[in-house]
């Protein structure tokens, strides 16, 4: 299986989600960050349906608190998983997968919980904006190793390209995979290309 890890910048509307199927439409998963999408999920829907891939991320009901969310589209455009920032982390099998989703600093302030007797394939965290200090940097590299290796399952996560959190001014992009055993697939720091990469092989392309 390919998957496409991209940290787009912000945006209002959802075009650079758009140039990145264009150019890479044979991936079968395109894992973006939190809140990315903002309120177009009919145009990703679209988007997913349009270009037969699976879409990763989040988005953001503005009027709520917490206003984001998690999701997953399939290949049909339809939204198999939605579900409010900081409630029980979710799973869902799609394609022979067991996929669970874990938004932002859920990694350390709830991690998952996982009691099935099915094996978990892939975790997915889309992160907002980048780390604000190295500290916090190595500190969710090492809570992701430590889900891979508790819950035998690769994990990939991504932050957007751009923006920082409160007033700090400082973001660090960060961008990560470790496989089941917890080894890293790559880590990116300050690099927000896009990466495709081979579940297979767990050989890893950056994208110019």
């Amino acid at each position: 299986m390919k998957i496409l890890i991209t940290q787009p910048k912000l945006e209002q509307t959802i075009r650079q989600l758009e140039n990145e199927l264009h150019h890479n439409n044979s991936v079968d998963i395109v894992i973006f960050p939190e809140g990315y999408l903002n309120e177009n999920v009919e145009a990703a829907c679209h988007l997913a349906k349009r270009f037969d891939t699976l879409l990763i991320g989040g988005y953001r009901r503005m009027n709520d608190r917490p206003k984001d969310r998690a999701i997953i589209i399939d290949r049909s455009g339809t939204v198999i998983l939605d579900r409010i920032k900081y409630s029980p982390t979710s799973f869902v099998e799609v394609e022979g997968l067991k996929i669970g989703h874990i938004l932002c600093d859920e990694l350390i302030v709830q991690g998952i919980h996982y009691e099935s007797e099915v094996d978990i394939d892939l975790v997915v965290q889309p992160i907002g904006v980048g780390m604000f200090s190295e500290d916090q940097f190595q500190e969710w590299i090492d809570a992701a190793r430590n889900i891979a290796i508790t819950y035998n399952t690769m994990i990939i996560g991504a932050s957007h390209a751009d923006g920082s959190f409160g007033n700090t001014g400082m973001s660090i992009p960060i961008a990560y995979c470790f496989d089941k055993n917890g080894e890293v697939v790559f880590i990116s720091k300050n690099d927000v290309r896009p990466r495709l990469l081979d579940t297979r092989t767990e050989l890893v392309s950056t994208i110019s």
